[in-house]
């Protein structure tokens, strides 16, 4: 009993290194990194929006149509790396996109945060 013990631990450990030193692109990381383009990308609409909150005031406005997209895009984002974190059965470096979803869900209250700030100043002006 002792010797298959001796014999199966070296066999575990070289199991458990594997799993841990995925590379490549597995599918938890391509939804994670998918999530996180997203809400990089409402990041980025709602930092143009915010940016030119001041040249129309109007309601009916490109801003707000930006705005909305970076609502649209920040909540996306956010859903899709809250998924992608609680479906996650490993740590960062286990091939689960850990890191890309933590980063979606940051990036999307980010976005969700440009985008109600954009509509606020627009109904405020307006």
């Amino acid at each position: 009993m002792a010797v298959q013990s001796v014999l199966a631990a070296p066999a575990a450990v070289h199991i458990a290194v594997q799993s841990a030193a995925t590379t490549g692109l597995t599918s938890g990381r391509l939804v994670g990194t998918t999530a996180a383009v997203v809400a990089l990308a409402g990041v980025v609409i709602g930092g143009l929006a915010l940016a030119r909150s001041t040249d129309r005031p109007a309601l009916g406005s490109r801003r707000n149509y930006r705005a909305l997209m970076a609502l649209a895009a920040g909540l996306v984002g956010l859903a899709m790396g809250v998924v992608n974190l609680a479906v996650a059965d490993g740590g960062p470096g286990t091939g689960n996109g850990v890191v890309a979803g933590a980063m979606a869900l940051a990036l999307g209250l980010i976005a969700l945060a440009l985008g109600g700030l954009t509509l606020t100043r627009a109904q405020r002006t307006g």
